[in-house]
């Protein structure tokens, strides 16, 4: 009888595992029904309705008239069955497959006895392995097989990949591209005769390259379920073969399955093509042993003592005294990055950047880089302006150590200053804008966007000569931007330096700041905590000079006053008297 229940779902499916493959068992399924044609033309209802009929004959038959229902229910199981007498073995088989294990298809039993055909030594050892199956009682499977990962199948499969079952499919631009990707672990080749080069950008890509360097490498190892649905007596032909199930495992134990385990849907169906069309069915079931108490206890054992191990060795790596800073100081790290810039007038931009730290109270480790450049990055048009995205990530550390506790001794602040600059066609850079923030105060992420501007000349040769040679006007001390380090004076004047302003920088920061004041309760503590106050409160101002000489005038001009006032007017403590 015909299954009434198919299972149409062929797709994939994925698992994890984390016990090792070599564990998983498969138990394969394959009966013959019927031939398709007859199942086609000749319900299966009304076939068995008829055969009722002619058992019920009513009056008795006479011995001419059960010959002929002899030969009517003869010729019934002929056109039931195909057609010849087939021994049970060859119309249903049930074997259980373990992973990678080889089983021979009546092809590679024959192509393999003739010594000649042996090519590999994989073909020569499959030819020692035929040989003793033969000697010892012959192979245990007949129409199912398997083809593991070092088989030519394999190999040709992995190259001729197809999107669909059309026999006339046309390979798309991606099938072409991954024809020779083969997704397993292979040996490193040197590219370019042998010499590895380590470039970050490769302007002009190679087809190879391409295909090598920019797909998805996942080793992976493969096997394939197949049957030799041939007809009877007639097994060994590689036209007859069909693949049953196809299975993926790669390092990280994902597991897919093409198509799925059978569990509780119906059995799969194959109907064989040409002129005597037959139907098969199979089911895949996974059959791995399940792992005792003892076992399961055991391998949990083993992993908390693995676990623990690790966590040793972790901490030892860290150390077990934590670094703490030096009584009195600050230390203040700072995990950061260029997002983007946007608004300039040209293309290919970069970022030339670094942090000033004020010549008082601060310093920094002698390894430190204080300055970095960016990578140069096309712009992108959002919106009306176009957006060079360079995600560039730097970092650093500093010192604040705070020795003054007078009124007078205002702590400054790390100033960051940028640079932007683009690249022409010939190589040549041209200034872009310069920038300036003050590093923010408080811990924690902030982002900062930086507006930046640039000098510039009047006249139509200055920008000419921009256009076309890259030169522009250039400040030779980047810290101008804002007040110089070097500047000494009372006044700062820029009067008749003509600029323009441009686009703007936009930075992400990640502030983290340590000092033993965070968790002492000494006077120590209050110190720093009156420091910090101070460092939150002159940190959002644009210069922290300006305020200091505001607050030694007005303390000059207090002095001054309560000198000018008659002496019984002042008490001993210094204040007035009403």
């Amino acid at each position: 009888m015909a299954e009434t229940v198919w299972s149409t779902d062929t797709g994939e499916a994925v698992y994890r595992s984390r016990d090792p493959v070599r564990n998983l068992r498969l138990r394969v399924h394959l009966q013959r029904i019927t031939s398709s044609n007859f199942l086609h033309y000749q319900p299966a209802a009304e076939l068995w309705k008829d055969l009722i009929d002619l058992a019920t004959f009513r009056p008795q038959p006479t011995a001419k008239q059960e010959v002929v229902l002899v030969r009517l229910k003869h010729l019934t199981h002929s056109v039931v069955f195909g057609g010849g007498h087939r021994p049970e073995e060859d119309e249903e088989e049930e074997i259980v497959i373990g992973w990678q294990e080889k089983l021979f298809s009546q092809f590679e039993v024959d192509l393999y006895q003739n010594e000649a055909a042996c090519q590999s030594p994989l073909d020569y050892q499959y030819r020692q392995e035929i040989l003793k199956l033969e000697n010892s009682g012959g192979k245990k499977n007949r129409r199912i097989f398997t083809y593991t990962d070092s088989d030519r199948y394999t190999n040709l499969e992995e190259h001729c990949q197809r999107m669909t079952t059309a026999a006339s499919e046309v390979p798309s631009f991606l099938v072409e591209r991954m024809a020779n990707v083969r997704r397993r672990r292979q040996d490193r080749r040197g590219m370019e005769g042998g010499i590895l080069k380590s470039r970050l950008v490769t302007w002009e890509p190679s087809e190879e390259f391409v295909r090598n360097n920019h797909v998805i490498n996942t080793p992976l190892q493969t096997m394939h379920i197949m049957a030799d649905l041939g007809p009877y007596k007639k097994l060994g032909y590689k036209k007859y073969e069909h693949v049953l199930c196809t299975l993926k495992v790669d390092s990280n134990g994902v597991i897919t399955v093409k198509p799925d385990f059978t569990g509780l849907k119906g059995p799969y169906r194959i109907e064989t093509e040409g002129e005597k069309q037959e139907l098969w069915k199979y089911t895949i079931d996974n059959v791995s042993p399940l792992a005792q108490p003892e076992e399961e206890e055991r391998e949990r054992r083993v992993f908390k003592d693995l676990y623990g191990r690790h966590k040793e060795y972790l901490s030892s790596l860290v150390g077990t005294d934590f670094e703490m800073t030096v009584p009195g100081a600050l230390r203040l790290f700072v995990n950061g990055e260029v997002v983007s810039a946007q608004g300039y007038e040209y293309d290919n931009l970069y970022v030339h950047f670094f942090v000033e730290l004020p010549s008082t109270h601060w310093s920094s480790p002698a390894f430190q880089q204080l300055s970095g450049v960016t990578q140069t990055c096309t712009t992108k048009s959002l919106g009306v302006d176009k957006v060079a995205h360079f995600s560039y990530p730097f970092t650093f550390e500093a010192f604040f150590l705070h020795e003054d506790e007078s009124s007078d001794a205002l702590p400054e602040w790390p100033v960051l200053y940028c640079e932007v600059l683009s690249l022409d066609f010939w190589q040549r850079y041209r200034v872009e804008g310069y920038g300036a923030v003050v590093l923010p105060a408080t811990p924690g992420s902030h982002t900062l966007t930086v507006s930046t501007w640039r000098p510039v000349e009047l006249g139509m040769v200055a920008e000419l000569r921009r256009f076309f040679i890259g030169g522009s006007l250039e400040l030779e001390d980047l810290s101008y931007v804002r007040i110089p380090g070097s500047f000494k004076g009372e006044r700062l004047s820029r009067f008749g330096l003509r600029t323009e302003t441009t686009g703007t920088v936009t930075f992400r920061l990640h502030c983290l700041q340590q000092s033993r004041a965070f968790m002492e309760s000494s006077s120590l503590r209050k110190r720093m905590r009156s420091v910090l106050d101070r460092l939150e409160g002159f940190s959002q101002q644009s210069s922290i000079h300006n305020v200091l000489e505001a607050f030694r005038r007005a303390r000059r001009r207090m002095r001054e006053a309560r000198e000018s006032l008659p002496q019984d007017l002042v008490s001993p403590s210094g204040t007035l008297v009403s």
